[in-house]
């Protein structure tokens, strides 16, 4: 698929100021658009077999797409071009696409993918190449320490900054037995290692009296919720998510698991898998989400405003993560002064970008950004699930410090200022 940005839905140079501080810095280098070769963007992400987080991500860059080139594109005038693939899911499927990509389309760098095994294996790929690739969504800590590389960037909240800010809140709870659930691949697996080894260096205490771990969007709801009521715990964590969600919410309503006991859950306050649930929706669990309807910033305001009026819905995680993956590469590429895959590294390790929510910095020592997520409580709204009582976790204050990352990476990155992280942020266990 490749993507052309349509004239008659330009939103122009007002909407374009509106909605990104970031770029509007950039406005004194982007002139009046005129007819140059475009700057390629190769994008990959999971469109067929994860359409409720991926669609409206897609939806996300393109609206900041059309910002960018209606006012002016890049460099002078070049406008950004996005050429998209569906790898389906499959790391095979992504690098093949990652090949025609780089060979065959000449992009100046890669972005996108969700599963972390894809993620981690177009990584590969891009340092093989040595292609900058800004990986949007696999949450998978490995793709910025232990598998990090020189060409590779990650913008959502890693596995680690989730887990960390949800064992913050469970810590605070008066209960210490708990069970975890979550799908037997590497995001489910490194989800629950980190909240156990997190939570018990905060309260060693707990015990963890019960695991379940189904097999990715194969649950068998029945006997999972009556293997965890079987142990009996007072905490419940759970990475569950799409399909497997509504599932086990609905059975494990059903069979009373949820009843006097605390649940904290990773990612279910998103829009993509609290909406569907309707008037099912849990209340009372602790989660991480995105309460886009509540957030009342000039900026956001800004960005919920132009995608609705360009898509014609409300706006999901997705769209927000989308969008702020191109206008990061589209900051990263003025500043850099062009495309060259070297110097565009160079720019990307420590750039700071306006964002909806806020600056948002790269850090050299490990390039993973500073992007944060929101922490609350689920209820019910108007007969839809909501987050309550929510605040914005920056990245920033849960991620370890640059000293204890450059430990854990392949290869020593640059050199990392001073005070890139405060200092509540030293002291975090590394990852087993």
């Amino acid at each position: 698929m490749t993507f052309r940005p349509l004239p008659s839905r330009t939103l122009g140079r007002r909407s374009f100021l509106a909605g990104s501080a970031a770029l509007a810095a950039t406005l004194p280098f982007i002139g009046k658009a005129r007819a140059q070769d475009p700057i390629l963007i190769g994008e990959i992400n999971s469109y067929s077999r994860i359409p409720a987080f991926t669609l409206p991500y897609r939806n996300g860059w393109r609206l900041a797409v059309e910002q960018i080139n209606g006012a002016g594109g890049l460099l002078g005038g070049r406008p950004l071009e996005v050429i998209s693939r569906d790898d389906g899911g499959e790391p095979g499927n992504a690098v093949t696409a990652a090949q025609e990509l780089v060979t065959l389309h000449g992009v100046h760098a890669l972005a996108g993918t969700f599963l972390s095994n894809v993620g981690l294996a177009v990584s590969d790929f891009a340092a093989q190449h040595k292609v900058p690739f800004l990986a949007a969504e696999p949450l998978t800590d490995a793709i910025t320490w232990e598998k990090g590389n020189r060409y590779t960037f990650r913008l959502r909240p890693s596995t680690y900054v989730q887990a960390a800010i949800l064992a913050r809140e469970a810590a605070k709870l008066p209960i210490t037995r708990w069970a975890t659930i979550a799908p037997n691949y590497e995001y489910g697996q490194s989800s629950v290692t980190r909240f156990k080894e997190l939570l018990t260096a905060l309260k060693p205490e707990v015990e963890f009296v019960a695991e379940q771990w189904p097999p990715l969007f194969k649950l068998d709801a029945g006997a999972t919720v009556q293997a965890l009521e079987e142990a009996k715990p007072e905490g419940i964590f759970n990475v569950l998510y799409g399909a497997d969600l509504p599932k086990f919410v609905r059975e494990g309503t059903l069979r009373g698991l949820f009843e006097g006991r605390e649940v904290v859950s990773m990612l279910t306050g998103e829009p993509e898998y609290l909406t569907p649930l309707k008037d099912e929706a849990p209340e009372n669990w602790i989660v991480t989400g995105y309460p886009w309807d509540d957030i009342d910033t000039f900026p956001h305001k800004a960005f919920v405003e132009a995608y609705r009026k360009m898509w014609g819905e409300d706006p999901a995680l997705g769209s927000l993560v989308g969008y702020n993956t191109l206008t990061a590469l589209a900051v990263a590429i003025v500043q850099a002064g062009g495309t060259e895959a070297e110097q565009l590294v160079n720019t990307l390790e420590g750039l700071t970008f306006g964002s909806p929510m806020g600056e948002i910095t790269f850090r050299p020592s490990d390039h993973q950004s500073t992007m944060g997520t929101w922490v609350g409580r689920t209820a019910l709204r108007d007969g839809r699930g909501v987050m309550v009582d929510w605040t914005y976790v920056d990245g920033a204050d849960v991620l370890p410090p640059p000293d204890v990352v450059r430990a854990w990476r392949p290869a020593d990155p640059a050199p990392t200022p001073e005070g890139e992280n405060p200092p509540e942020a030293k002291g975090l266990p590394k990852p087993q």
